[in-house]
């Protein structure tokens, strides 16, 4: 799938009213090959900035799931792919500030939406679909590069 078409879909899930964690998750749940339903499930208590708590971003927290999946350790004793794993979260994390400033939910939202905007949940519009977006737009790009 190409980027713009891995883009689309999670925008497509996060305008169908998936939290920014599941759009993301979502994006890349089949050439993950994660069961659809369980990647909604497993995801779903990440958007509003983990729960609503307007703490890291959904979208970020979706997007090292991600990474989990694609660079995660599975052998508690496999060091060098859990820190490898641990670096390639710290460059989303990374490449996301430098588009944003930060990923923490509740300055994203201060700095881009009033608080009527986040009370009428124009928020969405505002800035979590474009993070949605830019999220995947990095993680396509992360997860293709070469070692």
């Amino acid at each position: 799938m190409t980027k713009e078409n891995t883009i689309s879909k999670a925008l497509s899930y996060f305008d169908e009213g998936y939290a920014c964690s599941q759009s993301v998750l979502l994006a890349f749940s089949e050439e993950l090959d994660l069961n659809e339903n369980t990647a909604k499930l497993i995801s779903s208590t990440f958007g509003g900035g983990m729960g609503r708590l307007r703490q890291k971003c959904g979208a970020v927290t979706g997007g090292f799931m991600v990474l989990g999946l694609t660079y995660g350790n599975s052998d508690p004793k496999d060091l060098d792919t859990k820190l490898a794993s641990y670096k390639k979260v710290r460059e989303l994390n990374h490449l996301f500030e430098d588009i944003h400033g930060t990923t923490i939910c509740a300055e994203l939202l201060k700095k881009h939406a009033s608080e009527a905007d986040v009370a009428e949940r124009k928020h969405h519009k505002i800035i979590c679909r474009k993070v949605v977006n830019d999220v995947v737009d990095i993680l396509y790009d992360l997860t293709r590069r070469p070692e």
